[in-house]
């Protein structure tokens, strides 16, 4: 008989078990990941710029912001909407405020709804790409460059959709040390 009879059984399971929790581990960013390629969930694409189509029809984008409820900050759009025609290039604005006695860094997440058209939604540049830190008291003007893609008008229940949500909420997070000092050096200290 072996010293240790549950050895085939507990070596296995322990392989499994680290197996389980680096898949719990990589579900989140594999998530995101597909998401942002695919538009699945409402989450918008991501481009370097438009393909220069724009149609005649027009589509109302209505801006929608929020923070997790222990970030610090004040956010909203700085205006509640825009009518874009389909294909056109179009830039928008958040305001940021920081209203505590602390630098605060944070990130946003981002979706549209409905979410049919994740993957008509296409970001060129935005705030939401990169952390945002703020010092004590700083107020910050946050742009997106975006634009609808024009193969939308191709499918039939995304086609005839006349108003889209973009939706941020800003989290804190903990900032990248290379963020905090480029932050400091901008003060002198």
């Amino acid at each position: 008989m072996s010293a240790h009879p549950h050895r085939k059984v507990l070596i296995p399971l322990i392989g499994v078990l680290l197996g389980m929790a680096a898949m719990a581990w990589a579900a989140v960013p594999l998530y995101d990941l597909f998401c942002r390629v695919t538009g699945f969930g409402g989450r918008p694409l991501v481009a370097e710029a438009s393909d220069g189509r724009i149609l005649d029809r027009e589509v109302t984008i209505r801006f929608n912001a929020s923070t997790a409820r222990d970030m610090p900050w004040e956010f909203k759009p700085e205006k509640p909407s825009q009518t874009v025609r389909i294909g056109e290039t179009s830039l928008a604005f958040y305001d940021a405020k920081n209203t505590t006695d602390r630098p605060i860094t944070g990130t946003a997440t981002y979706n549209v709804t409905p979410p049919i058209v994740g993957g008509y939604f296409v970001k060129i540049d935005c705030f939401c790409f990169t952390e945002q830190t703020l010092m004590p008291g700083e107020s910050m003007k946050m742009p997106v460059t975006f634009y609808v893609d024009p193969d939308i008008m191709e499918d039939r229940q995304a086609g005839n959709i006349g108003t889209i949500t973009l939706s941020y909420t800003f989290f804190e997070t903990e900032p990248k040390r290379a963020a905090l000092d480029t932050s400091r050096s901008a003060e002198g200290g």
